[in-house]
């Protein structure tokens, strides 16, 4: 491939980075529909057919109300559903009805007089709404891939909601494909299968690279040999990461009077279950390699690191009858909001780990060192996907979930995380 037709893909490549969102997503119709069903059948049943005759302050405010909730639950479930394991289903209630309860609030606290009976009912229709456009999205709309020949051979699989099919010869032969995979800078790419893709690219078929779709569909980033314009994607956000820090401080003095009574609590049933302090206070590596002390209420023994320091892992003899509760619940991480105040953490990011485990995995691992560019967090992505890393191939594996939330830094993935934290502080999955 010649060095503009390089150039001329990569910029393609980067124009359809979102692949996910833009395949995925139902498009306008469940935007306009749904605000037809949402906005004009409650409306109908409280003031009558021709109720827009008839617009007093009350129809007014409720119509933009419910109309304004709406678009904004849609826009938030389009942007969340881009990201790999976004889960949407579980996040439809939730972000439905804080939507609305939001919308309740501005309207109560304003003042501003508002229907009731049509405010309900038009969040329970956008409720209905939203879970029917996923079954209906799940039982009809299975996506069709293409995939070229690569060296070595691509290891994507089909699933329940994604169709493979490895093309032999470089025509589609009259067969619907949302997306042409192929590996765009390989050595299997010949002149014609380049000329293919062009035409693909004319036929406005979605042309991705191989990387692109697994980290996709993985939520991982590939670590082991990343070229320099990919190192470069990795960069987070500075704009965010100055938003960021003023969302951490203002999340930790909003939750500091229902944090702060569970803490005691929590420190009182540490000191009546076994002997020692209630805090556990320890080196971590943080933000730019640098080393902060952490606090965290104790779940193991005293004397839990006497033999030198280990992870944790399945059944450990270490982890006290209270640790074992306070880990699956998390409520150890709790004391870890003072380092946040403190800016030696982030409430999302990746999980900071001890100074002899970073200098094993540097030698271990590739770019290890890479994910010490942002603040490490309470909670993060690779602990709502993977759960804990108990030995150097886990850790691997971590570690690219890592490198996906620095490439896709961002406000969306933040409340993502939020919401898969607190599922799991609910079920308490992914605990040792």
């Amino acid at each position: 491939m010649s060095l503009r037709e390089d150039a001329d893909m990569g910029r393609y490549e980067r124009r359809h980075s979102r692949w996910y969102e833009i395949l995925l997503l139902s498009g306008p119709f469940q935007l306009l529909a749904g605000l037809c069903v949402a906005l004009v059948v409650p409306a109908v049943w409280a003031w009558g057919g021709a109720f827009w005759q008839h617009l007093d302050t009350v129809r007014v405010n409720t119509l933009w109300a419910v109309g304004l909730s709406f678009i904004v639950i849609v826009l938030v479930l389009r942007r969340l559903a881009r990201f790999s394991g976004g889960g949407i289903m579980a996040h439809i209630a939730p972000i439905v009805t804080g939507v609305f309860l939001l919308a309740f609030a501005i309207l109560f606290f304003n003042r501003s007089g508002y229907s009731r009976p049509v405010l309900l009912s038009a969040y329970v229709l956008s409720l209905l709404w939203c879970y029917a456009g996923y079954f209906v999205g799940r039982r009809y709309r299975r996506l069709k891939f293409a995939v070229l020949p690569m060296d070595p051979p691509c290891t994507l699989q089909s699933a329940p909601n994604l169709e493979i099919r490895h093309l032999t010869r470089p025509d589609l032969e009259g067969v619907r494909y949302d997306a042409v995979v192929a590996d765009l800078r390989g050595s299997s790419m010949t002149p014609e299968w380049e000329r293919f893709l062009a035409q693909c690219i004319l036929a406005h078929i979605p042309v991705f690279h191989i990387r692109q779709v697994m980290e996709g569909l993985t939520g991982r980033v590939r670590i082991d040999h990343l070229a320099e314009n990919e190192v470069g994607t990795l960069l987070p956000s500075p704009l965010y990461a100055v938003c960021k820090r003023l969302i951490d401080i203002l999340g930790v003095l909003v939750v500091a009077p229902v944090v702060l009574p569970l803490m005691l609590f929590t420190a009182i049933a540490i000191r009546m279950d076994s002997p020692g302090p209630a805090l556990f206070v320890q080196n971590r590596v943080g933000l730019g390699n640098r080393d902060f002390r952490i606090y965290k209420f104790r779940s193991m023994r005293v004397d839990a690191e006497a033999d030198g320091a280990r992870l944790a892992s399945d059944g450990d003899d270490r982890i006290t009858r209270v640790g074992a509760f306070i880990r699956k619940t998390r409520l150890d991480e709790l004391p870890q909001l003072w380092n946040v105040l403190k800016g030696d953490m982030s409430l999302i990011g990746p999980r900071p780990e001890q100074r002899v485990f970073v200098d094993q995995f540097d030698a271990e691992i590739p770019f290890y060192i890479y994910r010490h560019v942002v603040r490490p967090g309470i909670t993060g992505w690779a602990q709502v996907m993977q759960g804990y890393a108990g030995d150097a191939d886990a850790t691997r594996v971590k570690i690219q979930h890592d490198f996906y939330y620095i490439k896709h830094f961002s406000l969306w993935l933040d409340i993502l995380i939020v919401f898969k934290t607190v599922r799991i502080v609910l079920t308490g999955w992914g605990a040792r």
